[in-house]
């Protein structure tokens, strides 16, 4: 008999981002660009419809490393998954002239997902 494969778990997720994803992401994009530029992606961000993206694309394109499994945060959101509890979906930046997405919000819950299945769809809102 051949060797059978552990079965991936279901990774569930909600329709649209949780509202405190936005100030998170917002937060975060003010490091990198200035405050009109993260309020002009934040408003472009809450308006953009919620498209799916795999798992190991999102992490080419971002060019960021792997957070491993010992992390807390992603070891939190693995739980999740593994409590079939859904995930908030991801906010994404296009950079153009870096050639880069940027993570705005989620990527912990990018790591967890990948660490379990790298070519799981993720629901993400994207601008940029």
């Amino acid at each position: 008999m051949a060797p059978t494969m552990p079965r991936k778990p279901a990774i569930l997720w909600l329709e649209e981002p949780e509202d405190h994803d936005y100030p998170a992401a917002e937060s975060y994009l003010r490091l990198v660009f200035n405050a009109k530029a993260s309020d002009t992606y934040i408003r472009q961000l809450r308006a953009a419809p919620v498209l799916q993206f795999k798992a190991k694309d999102i992490f080419r394109a971002s060019g960021l490393s792997l957070l491993g499994v010992s992390n807390s945060h992603v070891q939190k959101d693995i739980g999740k998954i593994h409590d079939g509890k859904d995930l908030s979906p991801l906010l994404l930046v296009r950079h153009t002239p870096s050639a880069r997405v940027i993570i705005a919000d989620g990527y912990h819950r990018l790591c967890a997902v990948y660490s379990l299945d790298e070519d799981a769809l993720i629901p993400a809102k994207i601008v940029g």
